[in-house]
């Protein structure tokens, strides 16, 4: 798998990005030759005092045409066989996803593409996305050309984030699909000192995530689900290949994250877990 690092990370990455930018319009400030000074309002500062405006789009433009050629990152959601409900993979899509790729493209300096990417598992072209979101996976049953596809992709190098589903009968279920894929790579908790928690954002928490129906004075829990967790599967130098979200919605905080009933709480930390997990994914 050809797997593109991650270069500029992080929040501090655009600040980096604007001192670079205001130190290079600084030097070719001092290297033009003097002139008049220009002539400025009434009442205003002296033209010298004037500041450029730093704008993004003055490092990375926006292309008027989203092109899918030659970018970092894509949010790539997979697609998969499910039980009674045929698209359990398409839930909250496409707007969580876009929704998402907004805000991403607001907080760390990363060249993703700006709109949704949905991939069968048995597609080989699923090697070419570091990053895979599943959800629902409470409802999953892969056919096996699906289950050998995601094994050779976790294998290869990719990373797997699950998410959205809940108590113990969905994940006996999925316990049981994961395992026709890793049968030899054990499920395990994911201390709060591990890197996933810490890439971006210092995470001290692990926050259950309800749906938006939920976040407005119901439970945050549904079915038996009643404690978030996050387990996780290693590969056999250590690195993260899956991380299973259960007991928790984090796509629909994404997916409501603008809405002024659905509370900050949920979305601050569903936005800050999926940077730190994206982060990781692109770097290991």
């Amino acid at each position: 798998m050809r797997l593109r690092i991650l270069a500029r990370v992080g929040v501090a990455a655009t600040v980096l990005a604007a001192a670079a930018w205001g130190t290079l319009w600084a030097a070719e400030r001092l290297a033009a030759p003097a002139g008049p000074e220009p002539a400025r309002p009434a009442g205003g500062p002296p033209a010298a005092q004037v500041q450029p405006i730093f704008r993004r789009s003055d490092v990375r433009p926006s292309l008027r045409n989203p092109s899918a050629d030659a970018r970092e990152f894509f949010f790539t959601r997979a697609v998969y066989n499910s039980g009674y409900r045929w698209s359990s993979w398409a839930t909250d899509y496409p707007k969580a996803d876009r929704q998402f790729l907004i805000i991403l493209e607001r907080l760390i300096d990363l060249d993703a593409y700006e709109a949704e990417n949905a991939i069968r598992l048995d597609d080989p072209n699923v090697r070419r996305f570091p990053f895979l979101y599943a959800l629902e996976v409470g409802d999953m049953y892969m056919s096996e050309a699906e289950a050998q596809g995601l094994r050779d992709y976790l294998l290869a190098g990719g990373f797997l984030m699950i998410d959205d589903f809940w108590g113990t009968w969905e994940w006996s279920n999925f316990e049981a699909e994961i395992r026709r894929v890793l049968p030899e790579h054990p499920i395990v908790d994911i201390p709060l000192s591990h890197p996933i928690f810490n890439t971006v954002y210092n995470i001290d928490e692990i926050v259950q995530v309800p749906s938006i129906g939920n976040a407005q004075g119901g439970p945050t829990w549904e079915r038996d689900g009643y404690e978030p967790q996050v387990k996780g599967i290693f590969d056999d130098d250590g690195r993260l290949m899956v991380m299973i979200n259960w007991n928790t919605d984090i796509g629909d905080a994404w997916e409501w994250a603008e809405s002024p009933y659905y509370p900050l709480r949920y979305s601050t930390y569903a936005i800050e877990i999926t940077i730190n997990i994206i982060v990781y994914a692109m770097s290991h």
